[in-house]
């Protein structure tokens, strides 16, 4: 939606592609092996499926798939995903594979990968996965248990990102059975943690050896090419700023049913562009293959021309049913003018959304109401019966608010106005001790209130138009912010070490909430440089309901706790909620086809990359 900007690397996408949607998971009996788990019920795909049904399984095989940066990363210095320093090439994700993977239409399930079986423990405290011993890396060498315990014991240590060491942080160990079975043992029996396991990326452990036995450091793994599973290799590259996939012709899990009819292309490039305006000219150009279209502005008045006149490129907006997450302006906690909840109610109120829909988004877009936007998961009213269960014992660390009706977002639309929700947000500022004098809003010690909003956006995208009316809001009430874009690699970095005031992150879609949300709201990770918790939350009361929500054992158990997680930080304004919509715009060479049916649930990026097709004829519609 106009500019969003998907935290940490994209490490979560590339979990996300491996685990399953971000998904909890469950086993319908715990007293067998299974091909497949599910959460609640079946899995919807029986033991003698053949395919998904969203892939077209007599797809063509072949052609080159050429994509732009699919983030605002302008160059990449390593091939290695899962560690902090640098920056990852994009694609990586094709190179590496799981025990288990998802399907695009539920929510909760997972099916065998590189395991052939699954069996959970009748007490839910361990689940066993049996490796296929068809299974192999890239060098040929067979996946076995030691290689899951290896990925699994590296990824939790100090030299991978610190989201992992969250991830799967309920799991104690991975223990070695036999040569192709491995057992994960839990510290907590949650209906998530065989998901977890299942969705642990497997690498060879000779990644990173030398040829005199001794082993790189993991975080000092830059051009090394990862030893993988998965059905890409890297073919070549230059200056970081190109990358080339090429299948491998060895791939050993073509035939299996979560394979069939995915992964099409022969080869897959990626150009990196410096900016969005380069971007969007290279692909009117012809340079690249597929545009995802995250600025309505650009979808109606840029994304044109003769190509598209032609038919050559096509415009087509594909409906999902996709969590819509929370994109926003997130606010640092950690600088003391942000501290007061009336403070942070306040910059929420001078965001015109209806003016800016009108304006810049042509009406495309719907405010963001909650943290789990468009699902069932997002709160509304008054607390419940089975909210307050959870709610009533932290009555005395909670806002009183978060007992009444669920905050809406300002509306200026009549009877509604901006004049009266500034005066709103100027009430609230006095109440923080703010008051206007010589010029400017400034506390008790005479300091004015000046904070900088950091961006990564640059030219070419819509949210400099939106940063500047929210300014000019803000000055309305005397309250000067500063719009700083800067480089995707140096936003990251300053994001990692917390050195901003303001900025402009969308997180991650999930459809069921789990052991994710502990690292973005939890009061453990609020310290740890390049963790998911941004704002720098710090509540018992939260922890206390995220427990809730990572230990639910009914699906009425997590919508309840889900809930009262969304209720609280709604009512917390530690941002100031954007927009989102329903659907991805994608426009594309009229060369490339796509299945008939859409999956519920996707990202725009992956779904093209994992079920799309060049066309033997370009002709061909």
């Amino acid at each position: 939606m106009t500019h969003t900007r998907v935290r940490s690397r994209n490490t979560w996408r590339l979990l996300a592609a491996l685990v399953l949607s971000g998904s909890a998971m469950w086993i319908a009996n715990p007293a067998c092996a299974f091909y497949a788990i599910a959460q609640y019920g079946e899995p919807r795909y029986p033991a003698d499926f053949k395919h998904f049904e969203y892939v077209n399984p007599d797809a063509p095989r072949d052609g080159t798939l050429v994509l732009a940066n699919p983030n605002r990363l302008t160059s990449f210095d390593k091939f290695n995903p899962f560690t902090l320093r640098g920056n990852p090439a994009p694609g990586l994700g094709l190179m590496f594979e799981s025990l288990t993977t998802g399907s695009s239409d539920e929510v909760a399930s997972a099916y065998c990968l590189l395991a052939d079986d699954i069996d959970v423990a009748p007490d839910g405290f361990s689940t066993t996965f049996h490796i296929n011993p068809e299974a192999r890396f890239s060098n040929g060498d067979a996946v076995t248990a030691e290689d899951v315990k290896f990925s699994f014991d590296t990824l939790k240590s100090p030299q991978a990102l610190p989201q992992f060491s969250v991830y799967f942080g309920q799991i104690a160990r991975a223990v070695v059975v036999d040569r192709l079975t491995i057992r994960f043992e839990y510290k907590v029996a949650t209906r998530e943690m065989p998901l977890l396991a299942g969705g642990i990326p497997v690498f060879s452990r000779k990644w990173g050896m030398r040829p005199d036995g001794t082993r790189i450091p993991f975080d000092q793994l830059a051009f090394e090419k990862p030893i993988a599973s998965g059905d890409y290799l890297i073919d070549k590259y230059d200056n970081g700023r190109t990358i080339s996939y090429k299948r491998n012709p060895n791939y050993w899990g073509a035939s299996l049913p979560v394979r069939v009819g995915t992964h099409n292309f022969a080869r897959i490039e990626y150009k990196l562009y410096s900016d969005a305006v380069a971007k969007l000219e290279a692909f009117r150009a012809g340079e690249y293959d597929v545009l995802v279209e995250n600025v309505a502005q650009s979808w109606v008045r840029r994304d044109v021309g003769k190509r598209f006149d032609s038919g050559e490129l096509i415009k087509r907006e594909f409906p999902h049913h996709n969590g819509a997450g929370m994109q926003g302006f997130f606010i640092n906690l950690r600088r003391p003018i942000f501290r007061d909840v009336r403070v942070r109610q306040a910059l929420d109120l001078a965001l015109d959304f209806q003016w800016l829909n009108r304006q810049l988004f042509f009406d495309q877009y719907k405010r963001t109401g909650s943290f789990f936007a468009n699902t069932e998961l997002q709160a509304s009213g008054k607390p419940g019966e089975g909210e307050l269960a959870i709610l009533e014992p932290l009555r005395g660390q909670l806002d009183p608010a978060v007992f009444g009706d669920m905050p809406q977002q300002p509306d200026t639309d009549p009877p509604g106005s901006l004049r009266a929700n500034l005066v709103k947000a100027r009430q609230l500022l006095a109440q923080a001790g703010w008051s206007y004098r010589d010029g400017a809003l400034r506390d008790v010690n005479g300091q004015p209130f000046v904070f900088e909003l950091l961006d990564d956006s640059g030219g070419g995208t819509s949210m400099e138009p939106v940063a500047a009316a929210f300014g000019r809001n803000l000055q309305k009430l005397g309250i000067t912010m500063n719009f700083r874009t800067a480089d995707f690699a140096l936003v990251q970095k300053r994001l990692d070490a917390f050195d901003f005031d303001m900025t402009t992150v969308r997180l991650p879609d999930v459809q069921l909430p789990g052991t994710e949300q502990l690292s973005r709201f939890g009061s453990k990770y609020a310290d740890r440089q390049g963790s998911d918790n941004l704002v720098g939350v710090k509540s018992p009361a939260i922890d206390a309901i995220l427990q809730q929500v990572v230990s639910a054992q009914t699906h009425e158990q997590l919508v309840d706790a889900t809930h009262a997680l969304d209720r609280v930080l709604m009512n917390g304004y530690y941002v100031v909620p954007h927009w989102y919509s329903a659907s991805h715009r994608i426009a594309y060479r009229n060369d490339l086809g796509y299945p008939a049916k859409l999956p519920l649930y996707f990202a725009a990026d992956e779904w093209v990359l994992s079920t799309w097709w060049k066309k033997r004829s370009a002709n061909v519609k």
